[in-house]
């Protein structure tokens, strides 16, 4: 392929090291010739995609640990059902593709967490008070409980997965399909 025919946008997959004993992806979505993050409507129609991608059949939840005044009004306006959680998170069970959709839309320009696996339909307490007090450093020690954590800087374009059972071969794989309709060029930078 040459630079005359590269798709618009690239999602670069790649392992972070994050210290001894963390095991870290990390997915950038950026504009191929710019090297810019992609940000807005074009951002956020191939976060939602990739997001249930990634995801898969999991159960999972969205969590929040700043603006939350913000956060809840936008939940109780468009009916998405939430929990508040150790005085200073809010955590959004199993939101539905569109529900998903909104709150990256909206929050596109915050920092949040997204987390998959058995243990987020229930209150884990331990993680939710770390997260009120930490922000998502809170998900360094509690990722191995759960298929996987993001820390969401879609800002930047970029997403931090935490988890023990993924690797970037295998986030490639359940991605690819949903970010094919939007010309988007998969790469593993060394």
């Amino acid at each position: 392929m040459s630079e005359l025919d590269l798709p618009p946008f690239s999602l670069d997959v790649e392992t972070l090291d994050l210290g001894p004993g963390v095991k870290a992806i990390g997915m950038e979505l950026i504009e191929t010739e710019s090297r810019e993050p992609v940000r807005g409507k074009d951002a956020i129609a191939i976060w939602s995609g990739v997001f249930p991608a990634l995801i898969a059949q999991e159960p999972f939840a969205v969590d929040f640990f700043s603006h939350l005044d913000r956060v809840r009004d936008f939940c109780l306006t468009r009916k998405i059902g939430f929990r508040e959680a150790a005085g200073r998170c809010i955590v959004v069970t199993q939101p539905s593709g569109e529900q998903l959709r909104d709150l990256l839309e909206r929050f596109e320009g915050e920092t949040f967490g997204v987390r998959a696996g058995a243990g987020t339909q229930a209150e884990d307490a331990v993680l939710e008070g770390d997260l009120s007090k930490r922000g998502l450093d809170a998900y360094q020690a509690a990722y191995t409980r759960y298929t996987f954590c993001v820390v969401c800087e879609l800002e930047d374009g970029w997403l931090t997965i935490l988890s023990e059972t993924l690797w970037p071969s295998e986030v490639i794989r359940r991605v690819r399909p949903a970010v094919q309709p939007f010309d988007v060029h998969i790469a593993r930078p060394n």
